[in-house]
């Protein structure tokens, strides 16, 4: 048709308005109500496998951190008693300090009651 004229005009719609689907509310509901406490009960079993394979680390961290301590307890002790014995400190002070047995003038003799 040539030669014809065509108006188009642009559609309002406006006034149409959506119908809410009232099944697509109520599935959802019934995954919501079946797969939350499914999905949760999954994130607490998760979050419990974790605090134990963490809680089974820091118990061999603690573990060796106390045979270390325990070791150098038995070292100190060695060192102790090798250090607080007669001759040792006989041995220092004659080294470290120039200490020498006080000689017959050198000492008082203490008049006492007893």
């Amino acid at each position: 048709m040539p030669g014809t004229y065509v108006f188009h005009r642009p559609a309002v719609n406006s006034y149409l308005v959506r119908e809410r689907d009232r099944r697509r509310w109520s599935e959802l509901l019934w995954v919501l109500v079946f797969v939350l406490p499914l999905g949760l009960a999954l994130l607490a079993d998760i979050w419990v496998n974790h605090e134990l394979v963490r809680t089974g680390y820091r118990i061999t961290e603690l573990e060796s951190t106390l045979l270390a301590l325990e070791r150098q307890e038995r070292v100190l002790e060695v060192k102790l008693l090798t250090l607080s014995s007669p001759l040792s400190i006989d041995q220092r002070a004659r080294a470290e300090l120039g200490m020498i047995e006080p000689g017959v003038e050198q000492t008082t003799r203490l008049e006492g009651g007893r």
